[in-house]
């Protein structure tokens, strides 16, 4: 089995790494509400830091449509 394809390491990257540091709230969080109000002042480390903080849920996602695609097309 491949890595990428591990639902067990998918989720356990999504809960550390994608949601680190937990307080006050979710990085991933903080720069989602960022983005979405606009993005005045984000600078390319924070771009990449919301990559890099997406990209265990980005998996996960992926892994979900896998897993759809293979149940509706046995």
């Amino acid at each position: 089995m491949n890595i990428i394809n591990n639902w067990k390491i998918i989720i356990l990257l999504c809960l550390t790494l994608g949601l680190a540091p937990f307080f006050p709230e979710p990085h991933i969080w903080g720069k989602l509400r960022w983005v979405y109000g606009g993005a005045i002042g984000m600078k390319f480390m924070d771009w990449f830091d919301l990559v890099l903080h997406g990209f265990p849920f980005v998996l996960f996602i992926r892994l979900l449509i896998l897993k759809l695609k293979d149940l509706l097309n046995p």
